[in-house]
């Protein structure tokens, strides 16, 4: 039971910071079609992720966890790339 909960708490934490880290590199991001396709797919991935979790009720060992944050490191290295683009 409190696996659950704490597994819940991570999630719903981490989809917290990922929309604030998607609403503020959405307003700052420089445009770059091949980049902003990129990090559309990361936030498709993301979201597919965020459904996997749900339909097993987050019963996976932590790895789709760790996969977010890894896409949320990739969006951000995606970020860099457009600024070091420009």
């Amino acid at each position: 039971m409190v696996t659950k909960r704490i597994l819940s708490s991570r999630l719903i934490f981490s989809v917290l910071g990922a929309l604030l880290m998607f609403a503020v590199m959405s307003i700052a991001e420089p445009r770059h079609p091949n980049i902003m396709a990129a990090q559309q797919f990361c936030n498709q991935a993301f979201e597919r992720i965020s459904a996997a979790q749900q339909a097993n009720e987050f019963d996976m060992r932590g790895h789709a966890a760790k996969a977010k944050e890894l896409l949320l490191q990739a969006k951000n290295e995606l970020h860099e790339a457009a600024l070091a683009a420009k």
